[in-house]
């Protein structure tokens, strides 16, 4: 009696823990397939200005954009954030499109940034030695929600923007079915639980 008693026991929380699996697996993909979302309906404003454009390096298309953001007056600051040491302006953008202009007031690299906290640290320190308030971010769109995650909690007060990238090697629709952009959403979901696990 005592044995049968016990293996019943055993069994309901056996099958208590594999209901609890489920149910997290379940609200685990539900809450993939939300994100992935997020990352192909990004409303792109072109209207609002803000302090400062932020460009986190490490994606195709970044730095132009940045640049053309700036040259479209949507900003009088650019800021990127991230650059490798011992780079300037001149050794990054191509200024070929924007002779009758010149940048070299309104453009800052910040060398001190490896991974997206450190560009919100680096980027919320460079703003409260310049006294600035909103930020127009420019970054890949499968990177935005990760990045403003980053950013809310280091500049609650702050103004953002969003302004995603989208390049053309990350395939936002259908992107179940291209392993190295499923990789990099999945990738990118982990890491953005992670940093609303942490501010809980």
């Amino acid at each position: 009696m005592p044995n049968f008693f016990y293996l019943k026991i055993t069994s309901i929380i056996i099958k208590s823990l594999c209901g609890i699996f489920f149910l997290l697996l379940i609200l685990w993909s539900a809450g993939l397939v939300w994100f992935a979302d997020q990352t192909k309906d990004i409303k792109e404003d072109r209207h609002t200005q803000t302090d400062a454009i932020i460009v986190l390096t490490g994606g195709t298309g970044r730095l132009q954009t940045g640049l053309e953001l700036l040259n479209a007056g949507l900003s009088k600051q650019l800021f990127v954030t991230g650059v490798a040491a011992g780079l300037e302006p001149k050794d990054v953008f191509d200024l070929s499109e924007f002779e009758s202009v010149d940048f070299s007031c309104c453009i800052t690299f910040g060398h001190n940034a490896l991974n997206t906290a450190e560009n919100a640290s680096e980027t919320a320190h460079w703003a409260k030695l310049n006294n600035i308030n909103s930020f127009r971010i420019v970054t890949g769109s499968y990177h935005m929600p990760r990045s403003m995650l980053e950013f809310r909690r280091k500049m609650p007060e702050s103004i953002l923007v969003a302004h995603p990238v989208y390049p053309d090697h990350v395939k936002v629709d259908g992107w179940w079915f291209h392993r190295g952009t499923a990789r990099l959403i999945m990738t990118e979901y982990a890491k953005s639980l992670l940093i609303i696990l942490k501010n809980l």
